[in-house]
């Protein structure tokens, strides 16, 4: 599962001209689903991301939490997170899961998000196509791929 992690002022999604989801201050979340992930890495990944310390302290140092600063969260899914570009210059698509088992988990990571305690998580909708803005803050932004936390 990989992530595109932003810490933003705000964030919308857009579907056909329509918000249908937003948030303030907090994260703009990217989401790919790559085959072969499960309900464990949905769940490390939502835990990992609600612990991640990048919002600014009273000194100004990156050590309070989106749940410290009782952030928002808006979560996408984005197949395209898990691109094969490594032959020619056309990128394959062929290491995202299938669509139904990638909404399950998308859902999962969603829901795992609030159980971690980030009590605001908005979301797209899958597969749909969508418009995102954002204004970033710092920019911050952070990418996580679950393969780093697995066991060889």
């Amino acid at each position: 599962m990989k992530a595109v992690i932003q810490r933003v002022i705000e964030s919308s999604v857009s579907v056909d001209g329509e918000i249908v989801g937003k948030s303030q201050k907090g994260y703009m979340i990217l989401l790919g689903v790559v085959k072969g992930d499960t309900e464990k890495e949905a769940q490390l990944l939502a835990a990992k991301t609600a612990s991640l310390r990048v919002f600014e302290d009273e000194n100004g140092k990156m050590n309070k939490s989106i749940i410290d600063i009782d952030g928002d969260a808006l979560v996408i899914s984005q197949f395209t997170l898990c691109a094969d570009c490594k032959k020619g210059n056309r990128p394959s698509f062929t290491n995202s899961e299938e669509p139904e088992n990638a909404k399950r988990l998308y859902e999962l990571f969603c829901n795992e998000l609030k159980n971690n305690g980030v009590k605001n998580v908005e979301t797209g909708i899958f597969a749909a196509d969508m418009k995102v803005s954002l204004i970033n803050d710092g920019p911050v932004t952070i990418c996580f791929d679950t393969d780093i936390w697995r066991k060889n």
